[in-house]
């Protein structure tokens, strides 16, 4: 998204923290044939519909009006979609959630079908998600300082959410072998609100 969030006089441009991803959900859309529903999958090349009479779609923007399962989403280059959520939608906000969790002015990645009246039936949602590299330079109970070239962020740890994995190695809640001066990734979802990010998991020594 091209949208830079004002933060303690720093501009941070969320467009640098985001690679290929999508949003959606829909009844009428298998998730087997438009791909993944994971986080990591919100990241993944583009790919074509496994299904042909399916054509796949995908949006990026924020969310800039809600009415029921609709959202009204503002493209980052002046585009407008409205992303339709069903049951079936798999939505990510930092965890698996359901609707109730977007907000107006969430960023957001949509993935599902092209419908004829221009909507897109979306089979998976990620919200406000981010996939930075990072130095850590600080280290507190309940956060993480980080840069991100000349960037400083705070990531926050959450509890019963936040995972380390060291060395590719299993995910893990326990961060103590996090040091000052590691370089890490950082998956986790944006705060419209601080510029903030609460983290998802945090990788070390890939």
């Amino acid at each position: 998204m091209s949208h830079s969030q004002e933060s303690g006089g720093r501009r941070l441009d969320r467009r640098r923290f985001l690679t290929t991803a999508a949003v959606g959900g829909a009844t009428i859309v298998g998730a087997s044939a438009l791909g993944g529903l994971d986080a990591e999958a919100a990241f993944a090349e583009p790919m074509d519909s496994l299904d042909t009479a399916i054509p796949a779609a995908f949006a990026e923007g924020r969310v800039v009006a809600m009415n029921r399962n609709v959202l009204d989403v503002a493209g980052s280059h002046g585009e407008r979609y409205l992303i339709q959520l069903t049951n079936a939608t798999s939505i990510w906000k930092l965890r698996t959630t359901t609707a109730e969790s977007i907000e107006v002015g969430d960023g957001l990645y949509a993935r599902g079908a092209a419908m004829p009246d221009g909507t897109i039936a979306a089979d998976a949602v990620w919200v406000n998600i981010v996939n930075v590299y990072v130095t850590i330079r600080g280290i507190a109970k309940d956060r993480l300082h980080l840069t991100h070239g000349n960037e400083e962020l705070v990531g926050h740890i959450v509890p019963d959410t936040t995972t380390a994995s060291y060395l590719g190695g299993a995910l893990t809640a326990d961060l103590s072998r996090t040091r000052i001066g590691q370089e890490a990734q950082v998956l986790g979802a944006w705060r419209p609100a601080d510029g903030n990010i609460d983290i998802a998991r945090v990788s070390l020594g890939h």
